[in-house]
């Protein structure tokens, strides 16, 4: 039950009017508070606390209502009755969308060939988060890795390749795909091949040209550069998926990138053409997407380059049309860096004014940096940018200190989902367009603010009902002490926090209730002994209906996170 929308809409339906109603931060002197007094006394030109104690009365004669009483200038505490509270709770579970939408997520964006860096951590765990949330509010959602596949990238990796083995078939013209080529690439040496490849351009204009003539022929379907790329191109996707898997996000729905929406060139060219919006400046194709409100700099949007290859604004605008196409969604969202926001700016452009899709059916919601404790982006003990997996081991690295510490014996699965929960849930604690810093030592404890934290609570929970082996039914009557009461109206407020977090975009939302929601459950369990030999049956039936709610709604909290609860920790 949605505490919060039922007593608002109660409450505007015994006022006759929209009242603004407040959930306040210390529930001792009520549960809600509303301000309905001090705005009509505006309206009606009465003093609010002589207008209060005239509301007050009627919010009274709601049987959810256990008392009202008047505080400040104003305002109109309401508490509510135990036994609503009682009879009321109960565990979450997949709702139904009023009008769902079809929504498409853009997140992982990983590329072929590079490997996952640390930046890649923000999009799929927040992404991820995000696309759960949305589902269980009764969306029907599209999740797309858009990956990184057909742009200059892969001119510079073909080309490192002919560096270093000039004497394979793939660079001739007239390569037959069905020639047998005595060659593999190994997993580790195709990482470094990209920022070898990088580099050595920065530095050779003769294999920066290479590389660009390389990337055009690809891209017009030169068939020896084509079979090479189809090698590490798998060798990639099979990368791609033990991220996934390691991470515990859910599957994507489409693995398709840039090569995927070069498809859809031709069409989208049509399209462009037939509306004048090209036109060449110094040798490239371009779209310009500035209005006359503009007060900053908006470049135009490059179609072509000067070498006549696809780019990646061609191939983004391209992906649209494309999902347009498959999915018809009713909206578009995309998880990156926040440095891209001009980009999506003009991609959003572009496609509205091209009539493929229109400009306010998107969203970017960019992301911050993860940073060191010196405040600048976290690095390895090496002094290189750490990676996705580097970010990952360390953490393990770090549980497995800490458990070391105290003397427990937990096995390397158990510590693997503790470091994934302490990475996961430390990046979802944050405002996602927040930098934030990535302390080992601090997101491990299993005390305080972290994701150890939350799933000791979750482990704990599931170990009092495990021993209990009882019936968990609701009771009729029972009287509700402060620490019980409080952990239920948490409870309650799960689905208000579930709809202000997609309605935000704000996965943090839930990582906060999920540490609210512990630290009230361990004040319960703490202040109100359950499974102990002295405590009356009738008090324990209860405690234990209690635990049992805490532990389901805790439960899916953890699972939006994406994080899995161990049997032991």
């Amino acid at each position: 039950m949605n505490l919060y929308k039922y007593v608002s809409d109660s409450i505007n339906e015994k006022l006759g009017f929209k009242a603004n109603l407040e959930t306040p931060k210390n529930r001792d002197f009520g549960d809600f508070s509303t301000n309905a007094a001090m705005v009509s006394a505006k309206t009606e030109g009465k003093n609010p606390r002589e207008l209060a104690a005239q509301i007050a009365p009627k919010l009274q004669e709601l049987d959810f209502v256990e008392n009202v009483s008047i505080a400040g200038p104003g305002f109109i505490n309401i508490k509510i009755k135990n036994d609503f509270i009682l009879q009321n709770a109960v565990a979450p579970k997949q709702m139904i969308a009023t009008k769902p939408l079809t929504i498409d997520m853009d997140y992982g964006a990983y590329n072929v060939a590079k490997s996952l860096h640390i930046g890649h951590l923000r999009t799929s765990i927040v992404g991820d988060t995000f696309n759960r949330i949305t589902k269980f509010l009764g969306h029907k959602t599209f999740s797309w890795n858009h990956i990184g596949d057909w742009g200059k990238p892969m001119g510079l990796i073909i080309a490192w390749i002919e560096r270093l083995h000039p004497e394979l078939p793939y660079f001739q013209d007239d390569f037959d795909p069905k020639t047998p080529v005595d060659y593999e690439i190994d997993e580790k040496e195709l990482n470094n091949y990209y920022p070898s490849a990088s580099a050595f351009a920065k530095e050779n204009s003769e294999f920066q040209a290479r590389a660009q003539e390389i990337k055009a022929k690809f891209q017009a379907g030169h068939p020896g550069y084509f079979a090479l790329y189809e090698k590490f191109l798998a060798i990639s996707l099979r990368t791609m998926n033990n991220t996934v898997q390691r991470l515990n996000i859910l599957p994507f729905d489409y693995d398709l990138g840039e090569r995927n929406a070069a498809k859809y060139l031709e069409p989208v060219e049509q399209i462009l053409r037939a509306k004048n919006m090209i036109y060449e400046s110094d040798g490239a194709q371009v779209i310009n997407v500035k209005r006359d409100t503009d007060t900053a700099p908006m470049p135009p949007y490059m179609w072509r380059d000067s070498r006549g290859a696809d780019t990646y604004d061609s191939t983004d605008l391209a992906a649209v049309y494309c999902r347009k196409q498959v999915d018809n969604p009713d909206r578009i969202i995309y998880f990156t860096d926040l440095r891209q926001s001009l980009h999506f700016e003009q991609l959003f452009r572009a496609a509205d004014m091209s009539g493929i899709y229109p400009y306010d059916k998107f969203e970017h919601i960019g992301y911050g940096t993860i940073n060191g404790k010196d405040g600048k982006p976290f690095k390895t003990r090496d002094g290189n940018a750490a990676g996705l997996d580097d970010i990952i081991d360390i953490a393990n690295e770090a549980v497995k200190a800490r458990v070391a510490e105290s003397g427990k014996k937990l096995d390397d699965e158990t510590i693997k989902i503790i470091a994934l929960a302490a990475v996961k849930f430390n990046d979802l604690l944050h405002d996602v367009k927040s930098d934030y810093i990535f302390e080992p030592s601090a997101i491990t404890s299993f005390e305080g603010k972290t994701g150890p934290y939350i799933l000791y609570t979750a482990v704990r929970l599931n170990s009092v009902l495990k021993r209990a082996n009882g019936d968990f039914s609701k009771p009729h009557e029972y009287a509700l002490t402060t620490e019980e009461r409080s952990l239920l109206i948490e409870i309650m407020d799960f689905e208000k926090t579930l709809l202000s977090a997609y309605e935000n975009r704000a996965t943090d939302m839930i990582a906060n209730y999920a540490y609210d929601l512990c630290q009230l459950t361990n004040n319960f369990y703490h202040n109100c002994p359950i499974l102990r030999d002295d405590i009356p049956t009738d008090i324990k039936a209860g405690r234990l209906y209690i635990a049992k709610l805490a532990f389901d709604t805790l439960s899916t909290a953890i699972d939006l996170m994406g994080l899995k609860i161990p049997s032991e920790m």
